[in-house]
């Protein structure tokens, strides 16, 4: 398998490969706007960042097909500047004030200035993917890559539009609803992620669409899991305290639920989840009433589901570099932690 090393290799390949697109890009009037998108990206001296998922699962798709991953580059690039831009405009929009354990960009630099770093990262993702075509790739390549990226950062749009306007208007969220959503705001990404890393290995539309289930299925396993974590999870292992129904996130757990819950269970979950602030008495409370309804099983089940049909598809995708295919088994299987 594809150690730790490697992989580390892959993500600074992928760096380099955004590092270098921002230097071809500024000159001395934008200086301070390529410094925002450094600092967002956690390429400044003292960044964090992240976990680089989205791009090193294209890589590994690429590689697993082709046996190689250093003419994907600017597609894995082209993901992760995409994902980033999406994340800007959200943290102003749900007014996060940290992202990856520091101050969020527009509590540093303001709202406007951050506004427009996210439509930079945006732009330069596109950019990205127009150096395919010096790499040999053919035009409808590399426009078919377009119009997928397109329609997954239309997706994006539509699924943070479906998240606020249920928040803003205090609309029920069913389960149904709910996958919808996650399936838009969370595996549309990662399943074209992995799409793209197939589509420039292979023209065979049975492998695409196998990698491309594959990143759905993994993308929705992924989210189930956060939100068990949220909920259920151990600070000492995730480094993050399970802090979702203290901060109101709508996640399955929570839907499930309200759902299933009766009528004083479900009325007194409720108004600890519409707190302000609630007590750690409230959280708990509210914990052991999802416990009762199911949830917890519930959620646990879809994710390995998903888990299982993400595996499922990745054996039916054609490889030639079993040691990449073995690390993206290897990241399937830790999608379930909870």
């Amino acid at each position: 398998m594809l150690t730790t090393t490697d992989l580390d290799a892959l993500l600074a390949d992928t760096e380099a490969e955004i590092l270098s697109l921002i230097v071809e890009a500024e000159d001395p009037r934008t200086t301070e706007l390529y410094a925002m998108v450094r600092y967002h990206l956690g390429l400044d001296r003292d960044g964090s960042r992240g976990k680089r998922i989205r791009p090193l699962l294209g890589l590994l798709a690429y590689r697993s097909i082709t046996g190689e991953h250093e003419r994907a580059l600017p597609g894995a690039a082209a993901v992760e500047l995409g994902h980033n831009f999406s994340l800007v405009h959200d943290d102003i929009e749900d007014r996060d004030v940290e992202r990856r354990h520091r101050a969020a960009l527009w509590t540093v630099y303001g709202i406007p200035q951050a506004i427009n770093t996210g439509d930079t990262l945006f732009t330069l993702s596109r950019i990205a993917l127009h150096r395919l075509t010096g790499l040999g790739f053919s035009d409808d390549r590399v426009l078919a890559l377009m119009r997928l990226y397109d329609e997954t950062c239309l997706a994006l749009s539509e699924g943070q539009f479906m998240d606020i306007w249920t928040a803003e208007n205090d609309v029920p969220m069913s389960v149904d609803f709910y996958f919808d959503m996650i399936g838009r705001k969370t595996a549309a990404l990662i399943a074209a992620s992995v799409q793209a890393g197939a589509m420039l290995a292979t023209e065979d539309p049975t492998v695409i669409e196998a990698y491309r289930r594959f990143g759905w299925a993994l993308g929705l396993a992924f989210q189930l899991n956060d939100d068990l974590l949220g909920i259920w999870g151990d600070e000492r292992a995730t480094g993050k305290e399970p802090s979702d129904i203290a901060k109101k996130k709508k996640t399955l757990p929570v839907i499930y639920a309200l759902e299933q819950a009766g009528p004083e269970d479900r009325e007194r979950l409720l108004e600890i989840v519409r707190q302000r602030e609630p007590a750690e008495t409230g959280i708990a409370e509210a914990r052991a009433i999802i416990e009762r309804t199911g949830a917890r099983s519930y959620t646990r089940r879809r994710a390995r589901e998903y888990r299982d049909e993400a595996l499922e598809q990745l054996e039916r995708a054609g490889v030639v570099d079993i040691e990449a295919l073995e690390r993206l088994r290897a990241i399937v299987v830790s999608a379930i932690s909870a």
